[in-house]
């Protein structure tokens, strides 16, 4: 299989720009015509391949840019902003996401020879492609083609996909999600705590405790893993958070802006300017003119 077959199986599914939750559990289809918006969003843990074009992602103060040489993995929820660098009418980006399945990944993991070392660090990996993940990807996106028989066998074909992926350089940060006592087992649930109570003031040490980590070293794996402190991340969720909210809802920056845990209305605007490029009102009142802002919030 080619990207240029994987490209074909997406391109059949999407005929319009957008971002495509599928009849397969966890498989999502990106297309994007033109290259510019970046997108805010919390990321899943995720394989992503981009089968045509170009993306930037910026996590932190971490940048990755990446095509269809390498495929792209997620190991935990990161507050990331994704811009496409290339597209156009002709040649599209399309993008495979495959959203990672814990308990699958515990399973197979089971039945892997043991590692020596399971080797941690940046929780967005990047790594060369192989034939056999593109073969892998084309057949779970063609069994869309196939709803009867996709019950059956996309899990079988899901199974290969991860099963490939824990064989080769990746491996080591799949099998660390598969592992809730790994540091990115620790760091997952500090970030848990971190989504829940997003609105709230954390402490340093309480956080370190849920992690089970020293607080020195929760920081310090906390930051290699996301590009970010535990403060700057509780930062994007609120700042994203209250995007959507003044999307969705129609309220005023004020209001959102308290709603997700600013006492003070003018740090919340300088602090959305930085992240999004422009004042509140501004920012959302441009994203309501766009045919589809779903892909930037």
């Amino acid at each position: 299989m080619s990207h240029e077959h994987l490209g074909e199986q997406i391109a059949h599914h999407m005929d319009t720009d957008g971002i495509c939750d599928t009849l397969i559990p966890r498989l999502t289809l990106v297309r994007w015509s033109q290259p510019g918006e970046p997108v805010h969003m919390l990321q899943r843990p995720a394989l992503c391949i981009i089968a045509q074009g170009a993306k930037q992602v910026m996590m932190g103060d971490a940048v990755i840019a990446y095509g269809p040489a390498s495929y792209l993995v997620a190991s935990l929820d990161l507050p990331i902003t994704g811009t496409v660098t290339q597209a156009d009418g002709d040649s599209p980006y399309l993008c495979f996401c495959l959203y990672l399945d814990p308990a699958m990944l515990s399973d197979i993991a089971l039945t892997l020879s043991p590692a020596a070392a399971v080797e941690e660090g940046r929780a967005l990996s990047l790594h060369p492609i192989t034939p056999e993940l593109l073969d892998a990807a084309s057949r779970l996106t063609g069994l869309l083609g196939q709803p009867d028989s996709a019950a059956l066998l996309a899990p079988l074909v899901e199974r290969e996909l991860l099963l490939r992926l824990m064989m080769g350089p990746s491996g080591g940060l799949l099998r660390a999600i598969a592992s809730g006592d790994s540091r990115t087992g620790q760091i997952a649930r500090a970030i848990r705590w971190l989504k829940a109570h997003y609105r709230e003031p954390f402490s340093g040490p309480v956080l370190a405790d849920l992690a089970g980590m020293s607080l020195s070293s929760f920081h310090d794996h906390f930051r290699r893993a996301t590009a970010m402190t535990p403060l700057q991340y509780q930062k994007q969720l609120r700042l994203q958070q209250a995007r959507q909210m003044m999307l969705a809802e129609r309220i005023d920056a004020a209001e959102a802006g308290y709603q997700v845990g600013y006492d003070s209305p003018s740090q919340f605007s300088r602090e959305y300017r930085r992240l999004f490029g422009a004042p509140p009102q501004r920012d959302v009142g441009r994203l309501r003119t766009m045919p589809n802002r779903a892909l930037v919030i």
